[in-house]
């Protein structure tokens, strides 16, 4: 078979497994099959539309509950969750964080925003977050003993104040082995789950294995409220002062106006949490219907030189999108054009962090495998199959 009859027989297995012989297949749609317009209709009849009101709350405790996280603060979207998250982990103006040049552009804006700069790490190729080994072989051969609180680039003597990991389309990385090298080197973790609702690592659930973890609601994840984040912390005390800080740090009181620190204007309305709330009740019927369209996928290119891209073990992926490896940079675009032609969307993995102007200048480790993953890495549609197919 030639690779043209490959394509076109992915196409064709795509449209039947979405029951779709003719028109357009996006990579990921929301899914409303359940109480969304009940409790949005609920939430504008009560008039507390914006940041107060109970689905913020019920939403909160419902996302706590499932990843097993002691305390939840929702936020407006996954990168200002992320911006708050790395300030209080300790993050600050000047210093480095240590995150992977394969990642959506948000993990390495967050660190700008705070005006600390990335340093790149390399990847594993079966989980496509960050890999322990080079993450350890880098602060071995580059930092300083210091007496401050974190390690010193030996290069640029800047502190080093987080790592920051990304569980890339839901597949965990080996969290547990970089909380380790972090607890060794004295650097906080913060996990960059935004895309891994659903997703456990040895039992536990993404995004509570660090200091903090993101979540993203954003229209093309899991499950939505359109835009939003949430940030999940076993430490209930930092929890309770995030919370504070997402609502402008403005401190109880009838009617004064009263603030006790810079605060953000990261609050989720709460007709966005209304969303949520239905999605979550949800989520368990979601997350068994992308499985069955890993497992299709996993059957069909098990006959093919194509390889999919699999959960590893000791892993549960929420498989968020679906991925295959393509032989090289050609035969990927040869089929990104032949299947996007064909009104089936199909997307490549991100371009790497370092090669976009705005990070050119930062620090890399050996990223071969980054390297190789970018040329190869195709995004399947992904959508939780309608429930009438």
């Amino acid at each position: 078979m030639t690779m043209r009859q490959d394509f076109e027989e992915i196409v064709l297995f795509i449209r039947k497994l979405y029951n779709k012989p003719e028109g357009f297949i996006p990579l990921h749609a929301p899914v409303f099959m359940g109480n969304e317009k009940k409790y949005l209709n609920d939430c504008i009849d009560s008039t507390f539309v914006s940041s107060v009101g109970k689905y913020v709350d019920r939403f909160e405790e419902m996302v706590a509950e499932f990843t097993g996280a002691k305390k939840a603060i929702v936020t407006v979207n996954g990168t200002n969750a992320l911006h708050l998250a790395l300030l209080m982990a300790g993050v600050k103006t000047g210093d480095e964080v240590i995150t992977q040049p394969l990642t959506f552009i948000a993990t390495a804006n967050a660190i700008s925003y705070i005006g600390a700069k990335p340093i790149f790490i390399d990847v594993d190729c079966d989980t496509m977050g960050m890999s322990p080994n080079a993450l350890r072989t880098w602060l071995k051969a580059n930092i300083k003993p210091s007496i401050a609180s974190k390690p010193i680039n030996k290069s640029t003597g800047k502190e080093i104040s987080s790592i920051l990991p990304m569980h890339t389309f839901g597949h965990p990385c080996r969290i547990d082995e970089i909380i380790a090298i972090g607890e060794e080197f004295n650097i906080p973790v913060v996990e960059d789950a935004a895309e891994s609702l659903g997703s456990y690592y040895k039992g536990k659930h993404t995004g509570t294995y660090g200091k903090l973890g993101v979540l993203s609601f954003n229209g093309n994840k899991t499950i939505t409220t359109g835009g939003g984040g949430m940030i999940l912390t076993n430490d209930i005390e930092l929890g309770n002062f995030i919370k504070h800080l997402t609502t402008q740090s403005k401190i109880p009181h009838p009617w004064e106006y009263d603030h006790d620190n810079i605060g953000y204007n990261y609050r989720m309305p709460n007709i966005n949490a209304a969303l949520g709330v239905a999605q979550m009740e949800k989520l368990a019927y979601y997350l068994e219907n992308k499985r069955h369209v890993a497992e299709k996928y996993r059957y069909f290119f098990n006959n093919m030189t194509i390889k999919f891209v699999d959960e590893f073990s000791n892993s549960k992926s929420n498989f968020w999108l679906n991925a295959i490896l393509l032989k090289d940079r050609n035969q990927r675009n040869e089929f990104l054009q032949f299947s996007n032609e064909n009104a089936v969307m199909t997307r490549p993995i991100w371009k790497l962090m370092y090669k976009l102007n705005m990070f050119k200048n930062c620090q890399t480790g050996d990223i071969s495998n980054s390297l190789y993953l970018e040329d190869r890495i195709i995004n399947l549609p992904s959508s939780v199959i309608n429930e009438h197919n």
